[in-house]
């Protein structure tokens, strides 16, 4: 297990609410990425609509006729940032995927957006003006979504 430094923003953040081990708040950035660039979820939200970034200072200005090429930031929906992160717990834990996200204090998709909203309020991720943590209550039942296409068979002892 890494160890965080905790004057880190995430280290105060575990210090402060200590609901959701840190492995929670990674595989909320892992499911993120995995929404974005396996699933190709996300669009880039008008800028009137995202809402500045809080604890983390602006970009350094490029000097006239120089841009900084940064790839468009993408956005997800609560609801769909809940799906690729059942995808994602499904790909990485398989049968397994709700021990391991109840060991971490996840279970259900409001924890998820307690987890969206705690890093929002220390700059680790970004909303919208839409966005709200009800974007995330109730999506799906865990026991269901990581139960859906479960089938065990057992081998015939011939």
């Amino acid at each position: 297990m890494a160890v965080l430094d905790p004057a880190h923003p995430l280290g105060q953040l575990l210090q402060r609410d200590p609901r959701y081990k840190l492995d929670a708040y990674l595989f909320v950035l892992e499911a993120l990425s995995f929404a974005q660039d396996s699933l190709g979820l996300g669009a880039e939200p008008p800028l009137e609509d995202l809402e500045p970034a809080r604890g983390v200072e602006a970009a350094p200005k490029t000097r006239p006729g120089r841009s900084r090429r940064k790839p468009a930031e993408r956005h997800l929906t609560g609801q769909e940032l809940c799906e690729a992160a059942r995808q994602y717990a499904l790909q990485q834990y398989g049968y397994l995927a709700r021990t391991v996200l109840a060991a971490w204090g996840v279970q259900s998709t409001d924890d998820l957006g307690e987890i969206v909203f705690n890093m929002i309020e220390i700059g680790q991720m970004r909303k919208t003006r839409k966005d709200k943590r009800e974007d995330f209550h109730g999506v799906y039942d865990f026991e269901e979504a990581f139960c859906r296409d479960c089938s065990f068979v057992v081998p015939d002892p011939a």
